[in-house]
């Protein structure tokens, strides 16, 4: 990786971070894209080349439930989505 590159994650994620808040955020994303988006799209690709459909989303609704149990900026967790596609009757226990 040359630093150009390096200086353009930076700046993407970063760069224009005001507060420590604002940089573990920047960080975080860079963290998720790099390990779950990069992989996920070039799955995606495979899948489109093969010649089937293909549907992208990204769920960030963060639910009621994590109140209280994750930290704020956290904004949906993996797995989030499933109540809100199948319902709660999915879920067992106290959710």
């Amino acid at each position: 990786v040359t630093s150009e590159v390096v200086d353009q994650i930076y700046n993407e994620y970063i760069g224009n971070a005001a507060n420590r808040a604002q940089v573990r955020d920047g960080f975080l994303a860079a963290v998720a894209d790099a390990v779950f988006v990069v992989s996920a799209i070039e799955v995606a690709r495979y899948h489109r080349d093969a010649g089937n459909p293909v549907y992208f989303y990204e769920f960030q609704h963060r639910p009621s439930s994590a109140a209280g149990v994750v930290p704020e900026f956290v904004k949906a967790d993996h797995t989030d989505e499933i109540a809100f596609v199948f319902g709660k009757p999915f879920l067992a226990g106290n959710v």
